[in-house]
């Protein structure tokens, strides 16, 4: 079995094929979630048009945060199924369902045509898209880490964001293209659609490319070994809470830097700074080229000095930098606007391409994608999903634009407080003690 093991992750070809088809999925998950937020005043003149601009946005961004509340629900369906029946058909099945929600809301007449209803479907296209995202990570991460070579899983896990801010960098430019050659009109009439009904061909790709793939060695081990959990999820609220909740730890450090950078900045540059939205969208664009260049360089510093190191760096620099970066923002050239963004781009890059080996390693691979999966679902639902709103209101309230540098603060607490609590996991094995001797079998080295 170990020799099996080693074979499929040396094999080059079979390597290169799982790391297109763990980040295309999240490439398609985050350009579908991103062209929400970066459409967010356009979907609040579609589907809220008459309340004030800031209720309507607020709605728009309420509307935003319910995913982000189904998200466990869909956190333990795909959990479940990927740590029972394998991470193969999670990662296909969680690809359809997203373009499924994204598809419905490109289609969704406006409030002009069929009144209260239009809000009431893009509810129940943004509750679909919820649930898939809810097994997203979790499938990408444990495919990726479990496929990775060890010496190298920081790099190869690195991949899944690489193609989270492809998709982000892909909506900012689909974005910016909208605007810069229809007039706000035509977008109003119709050209607001043509972002999300893009979903339907790359999702199709992304599921071809997830339909050729093997499952992964460490999961294929278990299913040698007959030591499949029969409830995963049960499991790790039995043996593997303390992971647990350092994975939500990291994952909201993580999460609510990624949704202030990538997300909500967009509309801050617009509605606080006074840039223009194809200005806002260039920005964005910008920070998620930093970022994909940063991502792999980050996976590999994990690979050499540890996860912890590099994830304890980032806390301090978003800690320090992030009031300076808000005040250089604020300046109103569009040069220190792109030098913000660059830096906190480059600060979410070292996050991005560390957390998914840090928290992947932390579990056994009997509950890996249930843990991951469940951890990463709860940060989103009660951190993440939130803030947009939260930095809308308190913005409004107290009539302070610095509130998102506060935020970001508070995150780089959390975060520098969680990694201080978890041991180094740089090239541990994947397969632990308790996924050998499961099921009464004595236990043993894989390897």
């Amino acid at each position: 079995m170990a020799t099996t093991i080693a074979d499929d992750r040396t094999t080059q070809k079979g390597l290169r094929r799982s790391v297109i088809a763990g980040s295309i999925g999240v490439l398609v998950h985050w350009f579908d979630w991103a062209v929400y937020a970066y459409m967010a005043t356009t979907v609040a003149d579609i589907f809220f048009p008459n309340q004030d601009g800031t209720a309507s946005l607020l709605s728009v961004f309420a509307v935003f945060a319910i995913a982000f509340f189904v998200r466990p629900l869909g956190s333990v369906i795909f959990g479940h199924l990927g740590d029972r029946f394998g991470r193969k058909k999670t990662l296909s099945m969680v690809i359809i369902s997203m373009a499924a929600g994204t598809l419905l809301l490109g289609l969704i007449p406006g409030y002009d045509t069929i009144g209260v209803t239009a809000p009431i479907l893009l509810v129940v296209a943004r509750i679909i898209q919820g649930l898939a995202a809810g097994g997203e990570f979790g499938s990408a991460a444990a495919f990726l880490a479990e496929y990775s070579p060890a010496k190298r899983r920081g790099l190869g896990t690195s991949s899944i964001e690489v193609g989270s801010v492809l998709g982000f960098l892909l909506a900012s430019f689909v974005v910016w293209a909208l605007h810069a050659t229809l007039s706000e009109e035509a977008i109003i009439d119709g050209g607001w659609r043509i972002p999300f009904l893009l979903t339907v061909p790359l999702a199709l790709v992304g599921l071809y490319i997830r339909l050729k793939v093997e499952d992964t060695p460490e999961y294929r081990a278990l299913e040698e070994l007959d030591t499949i959990p029969a409830s995963p999820v049960t499991e790790v609220f039995k043996n593997n809470r303390k992971q647990f909740f350092q994975t939500i730890g990291i994952e909201t450090f993580m999460n609510c830097t990624f949704y202030v950078v990538l997300v909500y900045l967009l509309t801050y540059q617009e509605e606080i700074v006074g840039l223009h939205p194809d200005q806002a969208a260039l920005l964005s664009t910008a920070a998620s080229l930093v970022a994909i260049a940063l991502i792999p360089l980050s996976g590999i510093a994990s690979d050499r000095v540890g996860r912890r190191p590099v994830l304890l760096g980032a806390a301090g620099l978003l800690i320090v930098g992030a009031v300076p970066l808000f005040l250089l923002m604020r300046q109103g050239s569009e040069s220190a606007a792109f030098a913000a963004t660059a830096g906190l781009a480059a600060i979410l890059a070292i996050i991005l391409g560390t957390h998914s080996a840090t928290v992947a390693e932390l579990f056994p691979t009997r509950t890996r994608q249930s843990g991951l999966s469940m951890a990463y679902a709860i940060a989103g639902a009660a951190f993440a999903g939130t803030l947009p709103y939260i930095n809308t209101w308190l913005i409004s309230a107290t009539d302070d634009p610095m509130i998102p540098a506060y935020t970001l603060i508070v995150v780089g607490i959390v975060g520098l407080l969680t990694v201080l609590t978890i041991p180094e996991t740089k090239g541990t094995d994947l397969l632990h003690e308790s996924d050998v001797s499961a099921g009464g079998r004595p236990s043993a080295p894989v390897r």
